[in-house]
Parts: C-alpha cells; structure tokens; sequence
C-alpha cells in the first residue's frame, strides 16, 4: 500500500518524460529535410550541377542569406518560452484561501469578481464568469488560455504548434509568423533556381548520377512545403488584419455585452502594429517589437466597456477555458492536412524513384 503512491507518481513522470521526447519528433523531421536541402543545393546542385561560377556564386548568396533567416526565424519559435501571467493575477493568500473555503459557486464567483476589480479584464467565460484557471490558480488577462501540452496559461495564446513544439503567443507570435513567411520565400527561391535543372534532368539533357536524384526530390519537396505553408500563412494573414488568434477563430471572446469576433479589432494599421510594432525596419526581423505586454489590448469598443465596474481600474494598472484542450480538436484539421500532404509526398518519391532506376 506504501509503494502505491510511489508507483504511481514515477509512472506519472515516466509518461510525462516520454511525451516530452516523442514532442520533439516533428522538430527533428523539419530540421532532417533542411539539412538535406541544404546539402542538396549546396553540393548537389552547386558545387557538382552547375558549370557557371558567376550563376553559382549569385545562387549561394542569397540561398545562404534565405537559410539563415530561416534558421533564425525557426530557432526564435522553437525556444521562446511562452509568456504567462503576472503576478498581479495570482490569488493572494487571503483570497485563495477564502477561495478554496467556500462551498458555493455564486459566493466562488462572487470573489472572483471582487479581486478582478483591480485588474483590466475585458472578457469573461462563456457562463458569464470571470475566467479563473484552477490549475495555474490565476485571473486569465484577455486573451489568454491554458495549454495543457505546456501545462501553464499563454499570453494571448494563439496555438499549440508540434512542428515547433511549443506554444504561439505573444511572446512569439511575430517569429512563428516570420518563419512562415521564411519558409516560403526558401521554397520559392529553391524551386524557381533548380526548375531549369529539373527539366534538364528529366528530359535526359544531364547525365544521371546522384545529382539527378537529389535535385528531382528537391524540385518536389520545395513545392509541397510551398503549397502547404501558403495555406497557413494567408490563414495567419487574415488573423492578424483582424486581429484575432485561432482560438478566438473558432469561438469568439466574450465581453459583458456578449461574444464579439472584433472586439480587439483596431483597424488593419493599428492591429499589424500590434503584433509587428511601430519600426518597420523591425518587421521583418526576429527580434520582439510586438506592443504592449500581453495582459491588455485595446477594444474596438472601448467606450462602452468602460461602464464595467470590473474595469474602472483598468488606468492604474502599469504593467476555464482551456486554450489547448478546446482547441485541439478545431486546428487539428491543419495538422491533419499536413500530414496528409506529407504522406502523399512520400508516395510520389518512392513512385519518382522507381521510375528512375
């Protein structure tokens, strides 16, 4: 009965140790066919394909300079921890334990509205509750979820992404936007440099060799990456002219006066300001320019929110929905696509394949 308890929680961390390693199996499967285009296009195409030095020079450049911002974009993503609430929106000690000591849901509820006087929150739960999250013991700032993958509630979180393996919020929303963008400007550029090469290997213009293979597969794997990565970045374009994440696609945030898809909605300007910032030397690279700190946003309507008495304080202020489990039944069709295309790319290599041999 004793080791009960033991057994349990080394299980628990068991699972949860695996679940963090098999997370990393997308990051690996992106960062494996990179690092093959680059071998690819570097030496296979390069260094042992193409005859011209000028041509060959002018196309390292600037594939050089399309790989790193690539890489940085990528890296940026990856390893920018989500950011979560202050602790302005933590429960006193006082106030968790009056909290936790009471029974009944409207008294509960009855506190919660009291502590979020202080703060500026705008939206409440579908019930009409302020939204608490139990499991972080905080106050939810607009526009922030729980993720159950990263186990903490995300600024403004947008998505749990595996092919990152991390959460897109605000603290990285503009770099999972760059890297998109990135990705496709080196797609674009690989296919529209070996398009001339592909024909010339198809057609039976160069010799076969090992080249041959690597700059056929090239040629496809550009493309697929292309379509698919097209789909989603104009999906993200529109979210960030309307100033809405994914989670607030699906399901539209509520203010005291009911749902509202715009309620954050400021103008195509003011809402690219927002996630790039005032600098546009800045857009476009992977350093954070994104405003404000991710615990208020401004209202399309803020006149008539401001009769809220939740809001009265909001000047002051200087600095469960559960955003991951509500949403992954409703993004998951973009993972799924995507791994579909996947598959069906893999078919068509081997079916290239074959036909080569």
């Amino acid at each position: 009965l004793r080791r009960g308890p033991f057994m349990e929680m080394a299980l628990s961390r068991g699972l949860r140790c695996c679940q963090r390693v098999f997370s990393w199996i997308p990051v690996l499967i992106i960062t494996a066919v990179v690092l093959w285009s680059y071998y690819a296009y570097v030496f296979e195409l390069c260094l042992f394909t193409i005859s011209n030095t000028l041509e060959k020079a002018v196309y390292l450049l600037v594939f050089h300079v399309c790989f790193g911002m690539f890489s940085w974009t990528y890296w940026k993503s990856i390893f920018t921890p989500p950011a979560t609430p202050c602790k302005k929106f933590q429960l006193s000690y006082s106030d968790k334990q009056r909290y936790e000591m009471e029974e009944r849901p409207d008294a509960q509820k009855q506190i919660l509205v009291e502590i979020a006087k202080k703060l500026p929150i705008f939206t409440r739960a579908q019930s009409g509750a302020i939204r608490f999250c139990d499991r972080c013991q905080v106050l939810k700032p607009d526009r922030c979820h729980h993720c159950s993958v990263c186990e903490t509630c995300v600024l403004k979180m947008d998505h749990h992404c595996p092919w990152v393996n991390n959460c897109v919020g605000f603290s990285n929303y503009k770099f999972f936007l760059l890297f998109l963008a990135y990705s496709m400007l080196y797609c674009v550029f690989i296919t529209a440099t070996v398009l001339q090469y592909f024909l010339k290997f198809w057609v039976g213009d160069l010799p076969n060799g090992p080249a041959k293979f690597h700059i056929l597969f090239l040629m496809f794997v550009a493309l697929m990456f292309f379509v698919s990565l097209m789909f989603l970045f104009s999906y993200h374009c529109w979210l960030v002219a309307k100033n809405r994440s994914t989670l607030e696609a699906f399901s539209a945030p509520v203010f005291v006066s009911g749902p509202d898809r715009n309620g954050f909605s400021l103008g195509l300007h003011k809402n690219l300001l927002q996630v790039f910032g005032e600098d546009r030397k800045l857009w476009f690279i992977p350093v954070f320019t994104s405003q404000g700190n991710g615990h208020y946003f401004p209202l399309r309507s803020q006149s008539s929110e401001s009769h809220n008495p939740l809001l009265a304080n909001e000047d002051m202020w200087d600095e469960s929905d559960d955003g991951s489990e509500g949403s992954l039944g409703k993004f998951s069709f973009l993972f799924i696509t995507q791994i579909c295309s996947r598959i069906f790319y893999f078919k068509f290599f081997f079916s290239l394949h074959n036909h080569f041999q």
